[in-house]
C-alpha cells in the first residue's frame, strides 16, 4: 500500500486501477466468490452484438494461439464491457482457466474483478500486463495477463485481446514476447476491420514514420480521405469527428496547398494516367479524356509535361 500512496506511483495505470477498485467499486481484495457469469441467453446476445468482429478475428486468433498456446496460455477476446465472447485454449488447461473465469461469459470489467488485464485495459484504453499480485483480487494472483485494446474503423473502443498464463515460471522476457505478438495480432484485426468497412476505397499506410504501424487511411476515387484508423488519427491529429466530411489526402499528408495548385496537380495526374493507358499515344489519350488532340497538346505545354515521342 505504500506504493499506492506515493505520488510517483499514482501516475501509473496500475495504481489508478487499484484506486478505482477500492475507492470507486468498493471491492474487497479478499473476496473469494467465483467470478460472475452471464446466462447463456445473455452471452448469445453479447456475441451477436460483435458477430462481425468475432468472424473477422478468427484467423488472427488461430495464428496467435499457435504462437503461445503451447506455453500454458489461453487467448480471450472480450467485448467492450469486459465479457469474453471468443477464446482459444489447450484442452488440458481448460479446467484451470474455467475455474479462474477465463471463459466465455465471465464478467472481467474492473467493477466486477478489480484490477485485471481485460478490465484495466478497457478502462485505460491502452495495452498493459497485469502480473500475478498486481491483480486486485487475491484469487486472481496466480494469473499473468497481457491485454491490448481493439478499436474499430472509426477509432472507437470495441474489444480487448488478452493472453493469460497459468504458469508460475513465466519470465519477464516471455511476457515481453507475448506483448509483441498480442500487439501484432491486434493490428491485423484492426486492419481487417478497416478494410471491411471501406471495401471500395484505396487503403493507404500513412507516412508517419515509427508511428506508422496500423496508421491506415481510406481514400476514395477523388483522393478524399473518408476513413482513418485510430493510429492514423492520433499520428495525423485527426479529431474523433474530423472525418464527418471527407478531407483531401494531400492536406493530411503534405499540408494544405492553394486550390489552383491542387487543380493543376489533379489535371496533371489525370493526363499522365491517360497517356500511360494509351501507351503514349496523344490522340488516343485525348479521346479517352474527351478533349481534342490540340487541347491536350496545350495542356501538356502549360503543365510542363514532356510531349511523348
Amino acid at each position: 500500500m505504500a506504493a499506492i500512496r506515493s505520488d510517483e506511483a499514482a501516475k501509473s495505470a496500475l495504481v489508478a486501477s487499484w484506486h478505482r477498485s477500492s475507492g470507486l467499486h468498493r471491492l474487497d481484495p479478499a473476496e473469494s466468490k467465483p467470478p460472475k457469469r452471464l446466462t447463456d441467453a445473455e452471452l448469445n446476445r453479447a456475441r451477436q452484438s460483435v458477430e462481425l468482429l468475432i468472424r473477422t478475428a478468427q484467423s488472427s486468433l488461430d495464428r496467435l494461439f499457435l504462437a503461445v498456446g503451447g506455453a500454458g496460455c489461453c487467448i480471450v477476446l472480450a467485448n467492450r464491457n469486459g465479457v469474453p465472447v471468443e477464446r482459444r485454449g489447450a484442452p488440458g488447461d481448460d479446467a484451470t482457466f474455467r475455474d479462474w473465469g477465463l471463459w466465455l461469459g465471465t464478467l472481467w470489467g474492473e467493477e466486477s474483478e478489480g484490477t485485471n488485464g481485460i478490465g484495466t485495459c478497457l478502462a485505460e484504453q491502452r495495452a498493459l500486463t497485469i502480473h500475478r499480485d498486481q491483480h486486485f483480487l487475491t484469487r486472481n494472483t496466480d494469473l499473468s495477463c497481457t491485454t491490448a485494446p481493439i478499436f474499430d474503423h472509426e477509432g472507437n473502443l470495441v474489444a480487448a485481446l488478452d493472453v493469460s498464463s497459468c504458469r508460475n515460471d513465466l519470465t519477464e522476457s516471455f511476457v515481453a514476447l507475448i506483448s509483441l505478438v498480442v500487439a501484432d495480432t491486434v493490428r491485423r484485426i484492426e486492419a481487417e476491420i478497416f478494410r471491411i468497412a471501406f471495401p471500395n476505397e484505396r487503403i493507404l499506410l500513412a507516412p508517419v514514420g515509427e508511428r506508422a504501424a496500423g496508421a491506415l487511411l481510406a481514400v476514395d476515387a477523388d483522393d478524399l480521405v473518408v476513413g482513418a484508423t485510430r493510429a492514423a488519427r492520433l499520428a495525423l491529429g485527426i479529431a474523433q469527428n474530423g472525418l464527418a466530411k471527407p478531407l483531401p489526402v494531400s492536406d493530411l499528408i503534405c499540408g494544405s496547398a492553394p486550390l489552383a495548385q491542387d487543380l493543376d496537380e489533379a489535371e496533371r495526374g489525370a493526363i499522365k494516367r491517360a497517356l500511360a493507358r494509351a501507351d503514349g499515344n496523344v490522340s488516343a489519350a485525348a479521346a479517352n479524356l474527351g478533349i481534342s488532340r490540340a487541347t491536350l497538346h496545350r495542356k501538356l505545354a502549360r503543365l510542363g509535361l514532356t510531349r511523348p515521342h
